[in-house]
């Protein structure tokens, strides 16, 4: 993407102002580049804030829950499916110690960056990133013991296409774990169901979230088990991340100070708005999922 800073406004301009803009997630994150707020790495992510006071923090203690979710640990090899800058991928082999994390990302300035990163941070002999989409995963089958997507699988198109080529990849045995950003069940008051719509679709319209990936934790489920998976649990996390985040960046706007400046005006417009109707249509999940351990092909694989 260009580095011309007129050409970068006139595309944040189209981004944000123009509801078909036309990007898909891959240029979006090209054109966000490094603007997270946080304050040392580059998370994207919109972290875990149960006992976080920081960004950062919380967007390792989000990382952490989904290693968790899907019980990460030293024997394992790990797919991680929209890696973004890699910075998870350095706390996990800091602190999981899997034998190996291959990540997958469609963003080819973020792989660019990321490799290097990991090589700074001395976990490059266990960490191997590379472009690749999460839904035509390049890797044998049953070849991986854990797939994982932070905050990724709603761009995919399809999820459920991810979901069966995670099915595909893991051994017998082996786990599913995300992070994801679904709607909430419609509400039954009119008013709230119409803060809903708004909430929902001006976070679908501008991060390219494809209308099949759009149901609630009911039809996430089932998508789950359409592709073969059991011992599924889905656990929603959204008070521990929508308002906890919106209540950090309103008390700390220097935080905003990375953004590109055509994108602080509505950060900030958001941030003088009531959590309660900023977030009302999404709720946020973890979930996580097992492959039967005999391995017996899934319906619709």
């Amino acid at each position: 993407m260009s580095t011309n800073p007129l050409v970068r406004t006139l595309r944040y301009l189209n981004w944000l102002c123009n509801p078909w803009h036309g990007l898909d997630a891959a240029r979006i994150y090209e054109l966000l580049a490094t603007s997270s707020p946080t304050e040392h790495g580059l998370y994207l992510n919109l972290g875990f804030w149960q006992h976080a006071n920081s960004v950062d923090l919380a967007s390792d203690a989000l990382a952490m829950r989904v290693a968790e979710a899907g019980r990460m640990d030293s024997d394992d090899r790990v797919l991680d499916c929209g890696f973004g800058f890699g910075d998870q991928d350095i706390l996990w082999a800091r602190r999981c110690r899997p034998r190996q994390i291959i990540g997958l990302n469609v963003t080819e300035s973020q792989v660019a960056l990321a490799r290097r990163r990991v090589a700074e941070a001395g976990v490059a002999d266990c960490v191997d990133l590379r472009h690749g989409s999460a839904t035509d995963m390049p890797l044998p089958d049953a070849s991986v013991d854990l797939v994982v997507a932070l905050e990724s699988a709603f761009h995919y198109r399809t999820r459920e296409h991810f979901f069966r080529e995670a099915w595909r990849v893991l051994r017998p045995g082996g786990r599913l774990a995300t992070a994801d950003i679904i709607p909430m069940p419609a509400a039954t008051d009119r008013r709230m169901r119409r803060r809903q719509r708004i909430s929902w679709g001006l976070v679908a319209s501008k991060f390219a979230i494809p209308t099949e990936n759009v149901y609630t934790q009911p039809g996430y489920r089932s998508a789950l088990e359409r592709s073969g998976f059991e011992s599924i649990r889905i656990d929603s996390i959204r008070e521990q991340v929508y308002a906890p985040l919106h209540h950090h960046l309103r008390a700390h706007p220097e935080r905003l100070q990375r953004l590109h400046p055509i994108a602080r005006l509505p950060a900030r417009m958001t941030l003088g708005s009531r959590p309660e109707s900023v977030y009302a249509g999404l709720d946020y999940i973890v979930a996580e999922a097992t492959k039967p351990s005999t391995d017996t092909t899934a319906e619709g694989a």
